[in-house]
Order: structure tokens, then C-alpha cells, then sequence
């Protein structure tokens, strides 16, 4: 899986989470959906250790710091920078 697959999954799975998480708080009791929710942190947390593993953090909030002697956030291209981010050529929303 290329950087930008990967990443582009990882979004993905993070969309879905949070699609979950906003449909669980108007049913809290929705046994499947749960289930659903904990199988896509699940994936989204083992996708972000083997992206943040290949090509560095995602984000300096939520990530481990793999090298204890330097801090790598600064490494990656930041968000606004057209390399950071994922090209939806052909998938956008029309």
C-alpha cells in the first residue's frame, strides 16, 4: 500500500468512527454499531502505527514519538502544504 493509500484509508476509517460516534450518541444501545465502532478504532489505530512507522507522525498530538532524541513532527510537511495532502482526482463530490 502506497503513503498516499494508506493515508487516504486512514481518513477513511477515521470518517467512519466519527459517523459512528455521532450516530451512538442518539442510540447508545445499538449493540451492532458499537461493535461496528470498536472494529474501525481498531483499524484506524493499527493503519496509524504502520503509516507513523513508514513515513513519521501524523500528528503531534496523538502520536508517539519513535526517535526519544529528536522530535520528528517537524520533519513532515505541514497540513497546508500541497504535498501533505492526498489527491482526490476523479472522487470528488460533484
Amino acid at each position: 500500500m502506497t503513503q498516499d493509500n494508506m493515508l487516504t484509508k486512514l481518513m477513511e476509517l477515521d470518517f467512519i468512527s466519527l459517523d459512528l460516534g455521532l450516530f451512538l450518541n442518539t442510540h447508545p444501545d445499538n449493540a451492532e454499531a458499537i461493535d461496528s465502532y470498536n472494529q474501525v478504532i481498531t483499524a484506524a489505530d493499527a493503519l496509524r502505527l504502520k503509516f507513523e512507522d513508514a513515513y513519521g507522525p501524523l500528528c503531534s498530538f496523538r502520536s508517539y514519538a519513535a526517535d526519544t532524541s529528536q522530535w520528528q513532527w517537524k520533519d513532515n510537511p505541514w497540513p497546508w502544504q500541497k504535498i501533505a495532502n492526498v489527491t482526490l482526482a476523479g472522487k470528488e463530490c460533484l
